[in-house]
């Protein structure tokens, strides 16, 4: 549909939506404090808030997508939704931003001042300012763990997100061009490569544990690399999800040459997560 030719900025009716996501907001923070303190249907208080969180997004963005179809939208809107997305994606940028800097201040600044003759005493005799290193008090204990390497799975996650960017940016060329097999197609084709890059990181946390003995007690080491990568793959799972809803919508006849707001938001954000992992992989992986 195009965008409504009117002054008028589109109120959508009075919604529940709210309070429903507010019940399982509720019903989240319950059940994951019950379960942290071992308190007994704690996970099901947990699961029981993550399907109403679900329901609640079914509901409120099949409303949002019903009154895009119907044209209630003019450029005042779309204007305004732009402008969210592109704060939503600033706000992603200086949580990546806080994340690198933990690591530039204990890689930098924290593991050299430890091991200066100074502060030495703080720490044990001999200590040396090595990264990665397991930090205060394993090392001394004979904890040995091996860091990842950047040459293997973390390669091929680089080269799947590259070729992702690729494809989700044919498909918005198709898009453009009124080629809805080529939209479909690169949907398809980045879906798959977002799921293939996930089931590669599962399995990467499954041989960092089971037999490099890297894992979240692995020191500031082990804590900074699940915290980067844990939470960039959070990231892609939800552009992936985000994507299959993309794919869905084209395959139901959504979106036009002029009006796609929504594909170009979720482009926007699944840039944004390939940018992120490249400095992950120098940083992170390459840069050890």
């Amino acid at each position: 549909m195009s965008l409504a030719q009117t002054d008028k900025y589109y109120l959508p009716q009075p919604s529940i939506w709210p309070f429903v996501g507010s019940v399982a907001l509720l019903l989240m923070a319950v059940g994951g404090t019950m379960t942290m303190r071992e308190i007994d249907n704690g996970g099901w208080v947990l699961l029981a808030g993550l399907a109403v969180l679900f329901y609640m997004m079914f509901g409120w963005f099949g409303e949002v997508i019903r009154d895009s179809e119907a044209g209630r939208y003019n450029r005042q809107v779309d204007s305004s939704y732009r402008w969210s997305m592109s704060w939503f994606i600033f706000s992603e940028v200086m949580f990546f931003a806080a994340f690198f800097g933990a690591l530039f201040y204990t890689r930098v600044l924290s593991v050299p001042w430890l091991a200066d003759a100074e502060t030495g005493s703080l720490l044990w005799k001999g200590f040396e300012a090595t990264w990665p290193t397991a930090g205060p008090g394993l090392a001394q204990d004979g904890f040995a763990f091996t860091p990842m390497g950047a040459w293997g799975i973390p390669a091929i996650n680089t080269l799947l997100l590259l070729s992702s960017g690729v494809t989700v940016t044919w498909a918005h060329w198709g898009l453009k061009k009124g080629n809805r097999t080529q939209l479909i197609l690169g949907l398809a084709m980045t879906v798959a490569l977002g799921a293939t890059f996930l089931a590669l990181q599962v399995y990467e946390y499954h041989h960092a544990y089971t037999e490099l003995g890297l894992t979240l007690g692995a020191g500031v080491y082990g804590a900074t690399f699940f915290m980067l990568t844990g939470f960039h793959g959070f990231h892609v799972l939800v552009g992936t999800t985000m994507l299959i809803v993309m794919l869905l919508r084209s395959i139901a006849g959504h979106f036009t040459a002029e009006h796609h707001f929504a594909f170009e938001a979720v482009s926007w954000y699944w840039h944004f997560v390939d940018v992120v992992w490249v400095l992950l992989f120098i940083l992170v992986y390459w840069l050890i």
